[in-house]
């Protein structure tokens, strides 16, 4: 690849996890350094940016926002700001955010990365297109389409952690094992995770979950 590319954001396809297109503008340049993707309305009163803040979620992120094209209003801790073409727009992990289109063709670039770490790139532009299935309980399409990714990219560890999720709501215990040790291993943050999650329940009595995640945890409630 070489040292430089360009390419309009509207070249960029669009993908959705069912609620907000947007294109993956980080996986479309191979950037390592930082989170980037943008977001595109089609009509006004579209939802931009889902309703989320990073206080307690997988790396704890600020984020900056740019309406490139457009205008949108955007919801911070339940405050509305409005945001014509050109605005700059920061939010730190602890706000509650959420944009909405004023006009069509309303084009906002999103960049992250969190404070005093240095950026990991854990493959959520591939999962998140795989969550209306978990979701829907289709957890061994998510298994067969999340291994299929985690052959081309065998480093994203969010990707390697919920094909185990769905794996051990599948009864695969072994396979979901492994797969969680590749997750964790890559990322102290979905150990953590996994200490909690209930999707993980079926293999807390395991010895080898024991083992990967470092001291038994109880089964949640």
């Amino acid at each position: 690849m070489s040292d430089y590319a360009t390419k309009r954001i509207s070249d960029i396809d669009e993908v959705t996890d069912g609620r907000v297109p947007w294109r993956r503008v980080r996986i479309e340049f191979g950037i390592e350094s930082f989170g980037i993707n943008a977001f595109t309305a089609h009509e006004v009163g579209d939802r931009m940016i889902n309703e989320h803040d990073e206080a307690d979620g997988y790396g704890s992120e600020e984020e900056l926002y740019l309406v490139q094209s457009g205008r949108a209003t955007f919801e911070l801790n339940g405050e509305r700001v409005d945001a014509p073409a050109g605005t700059l727009v920061f939010a730190r992990g602890s706000v509650t955010r959420t944009a909405f289109a004023e006009e069509p063709g309303t084009t906002i670039v999103a960049i992250g990365g969190s404070p005093g770490k240095a950026y990991q790139a854990t493959g959520w532009e591939f999962w998140a297109p795989l969550q209306p299935l978990y979701a829907a309980g289709k957890y061994a399409e998510v298994v067969d389409r999340g291994k299929q990714v985690l052959d081309e990219y065998p480093d994203f560890p969010m990707i390697a952690y919920n094909v185990a999720c769905c794996e051990a709501l599948e009864g695969r215990t072994a396979e979901a094992i492994e797969h969680l040790r590749l997750a964790v291993d890559k990322s102290e943050d979905l150990r953590r995770m996994a200490t909690e999650d209930s999707d993980l329940d079926s293999l807390r009595d395991e010895p080898a979950f024991t083992e990967v995640i470092g001291a038994k945890q109880p089964a949640t409630s």
